[in-house]
């Protein structure tokens, strides 16, 4: 385990493969020169044989969905073999296994670079808590990285790592990516399991990702997503997960007065990407933030930072030696918290996300600034605690009220970077996914505005969770026909047109609404058929068969891919006096065909 070095006794290898990765992420490690980012970086022989293991598991015929892809690994997160310090050199502990999520990450072809810095114990928002030192911005190096996740989120940035592993108690993976210009994922509680994280806040603790964007994000956050069973927190996806958000979301915004103290380039970013929403069919509906930022004062301002001290707090007392002053204040301050005060917090952060959830009925989503400001690396040196708690302002309510959120960049403001956070309620992962998508970037040097619009057509990434029933649907279930809506209702995720094998017919049924029956026939007397793919959980599935009126049914569909998909067929003799509209190729015409001549 060495520092980064800047010459290499190893042939170049090949493109395109993970040994190649790898010596470009030590080439971009040296020419960087931010020692500030790393505790650690693994030697250089280990980690190319490593990338070489990988290439071979690729070379064998496995589907990796991250071959390759550098990881860095933020140091209060278990590697085996590596020293964890949580940012405190006393702490330092060789661990004897790896995290489950890092273990996740590699089985699926990621590769571990190294352990980046932090604030102390993941206690703060800033990244200046550290002996390994203060971590500025990767995009503006007079500006802090922001905490906690400071150097995992500089390491993406700086193109080092192409994923980086963060916590997040208090907007630790959120801030950073706001501040970086990188998008950080915070999932609900307890869907990436912790086992192997130095506790910070044990109740709110989460791991969380961070990306260059939002598609890799996403695709590492559903290799991490698996329950543990070294992880007694961990959760599963319950069986009404939505894997969509509806085609025109209801998107909560704070009031003026909640945005007061916004400084003026964050609060015109974060009107444009409301406006960016509005644009792509969102309605947006003013919700007054009181309870949510009064429980975001509760996190360090009240009793619940008792759990700061059970975490760390003897340790700290014990090891007085390279501790961050600021953070040996608070786990100090924090021990003195008596158990009455800890359990009076937790019952006010309970009344409080009733209040607050309640204000969000009808929403899919509420929309925040990650932080109100992006302070000088000068700025909090003067005033550590003050500074911290501003930062801390549309992040910290978020785990005490077990939400989702995703954070995106919005660039430069001309005093720093701005952010924006999606957050949804628990197990509503998807939904957040959803919504930013239309809120990032093009990524050009510049950062000269938004990505084009999805086209309505194209298909769909796949969702978190990954478990769902690809269903086919063929007549007034299809998008822009009257019982799309119900299908939407139950959490149905586009995924693309489709086509039937050329062995089906199609008969008009005289229904209200109009409906389609779809049969096999024998090969050579059919035609393929339009439909459409959609994603449903085995229960939205099962709320959709017993919604389905006879003749009608579910059954097996073959699609001129040659997969056999769930689909809406039925019995020809159910419906003799049908009329045949196998012709005219699909629904669609049918219905055109029917208004054009009603007495066809």
């Amino acid at each position: 385990m060495t520092a980064p070095t800047t010459t290499s006794t190893t042939a170049a290898p090949a493109a395109g493969t993970a040994l190649d990765r790898v010596a470009r992420a030590f080439a971009d490690l040296a020419a960087a020169g931010r020692p500030d980012v790393w505790t650690l970086v693994r030697d250089r022989a280990d980690v190319e044989a490593e990338a070489r293991a990988v290439d071979a598991r690729v070379a064998a015929g496995e589907a990796l969905p991250l071959a390759g892809l550098v990881l860095a690994v933020k140091d209060n997160i278990d590697v085996a073999g590596l020293p964890t310090t949580a940012a405190h050199p006393a702490h330092q502990v060789v661990a004897e296994r790896s995290a489950t999520v890092v273990d996740l990450l590699r089985a699926a072809g990621a590769v571990v670079l190294g352990k980046t810095n932090l604030d102390q114990f993941a206690t703060g928002l800033t990244g200046s808590r550290s002996p390994y030192g203060a971590v500025a911005s990767a995009v503006a190096t007079d500006r802090v990285s922001g905490g906690s996740s400071s150097g995992s989120a500089v390491a993406v940035a700086l193109g080092i790592a192409d994923l980086a592993l963060g916590t997040d108690t208090a907007g630790s993976g959120r801030v950073p990516a706001a501040f970086n210009r990188v998008v950080g994922l915070k999932p609900t509680l307890g869907l990436v399991p912790k086992d192997g994280v130095v506790p910070a806040c044990a109740s709110y603790d989460c791991v969380t990702v961070l990306a260059r964007d939002l598609d890799l994000a996403r695709r590492a956050m559903a290799v991490m997503t698996a329950p543990s069973a070294l992880d007694p927190s961990s959760r599963t996806w319950p069986a009404d997960v939505r894997l969509a958000a509806p085609a025109a979301p209801v998107v909560a915004v704070p009031r003026d007065a909640d945005l007061a103290e916004v400084a003026p380039g964050v609060r015109a970013a974060f009107d444009a990407a409301v406006a960016r929403l509005v644009e792509a069919g969102a309605t947006t509906r003013v919700v007054d933030l009181t309870p949510f930022l009064a429980a975001a004062r509760l996190l360090y301002g009240g009793g619940l930072v008792a759990e700061r001290y059970a975490a760390f707090g003897a340790f700290l007392a014990d090891h007085p030696e390279g501790a961050d002053p600021t953070v040996a204040r608070i786990a100090a301050e924090a021990g003195e918290v008596t158990a009455a005060e800890y359990q009076a917090a937790r019952d006010e952060v309970a009344a409080l996300r009733s209040t607050a959830l309640a204000a969000l009925d009808g929403c899919d989503a509420l929309l925040v600034p990650t932080a109100p400001e992006h302070p000088t690396l000068a700025e909090v040196a003067a005033a550590p605690l003050t500074t911290n708690a501003r930062l801390g302002v549309f992040t910290n309510f978020v785990n005490l009220f077990d939400m989702a959120g995703v954070a995106m960049p919005l660039g430069p403001t001309g005093a720093g970077e701005a952010g924006v956070t999606v957050l949804t309620r628990a197990f509503d992962d998807q939904v957040a996914l959803d919504l930013a998508v239309l809120l990032e970037r093009d990524g050009r040097a510049d950062d000269a505005g938004w990505r084009d619009l999805p086209a309505a057509d194209a298909p769909a990434p796949t969702p978190l969770p990954t478990t769902g029933v690809p269903v086919v649907v063929f007549g007034a279930h299809l998008r822009g026909q009257p019982l799309h809506p119900e299908l939407l209702a139950l959490g149905a995720r586009w995924v693309g047109p489709v086509r039937t094998a050329p062995d089906y017919r199609m008969l008009a049924l005289a229904t209200t609404p109009a409906k389609p029956l779809v049969h096999a026939v024998a090969p050579g007397t059919g035609a393929e058929l339009e439909g459409e793919e959609y994603l449903l959980t085995p229960d939205a599935l099962g709320r959709l068969l017993v919604s389905i009126p006879a003749p009608l049914g579910l059954g097996r569909v073959r699609t001129d891919d040659g997969r056999e998909l769930v689909g809406f067929v039925g019995q020809p003799g159910a419906a003799p006096d049908a009329a045949d509209v196998t012709h005219l190729g699909g629904w669609r015409a049918a219905v055109a065909a029917s208004a054009a001549d009603p007495t066809a």
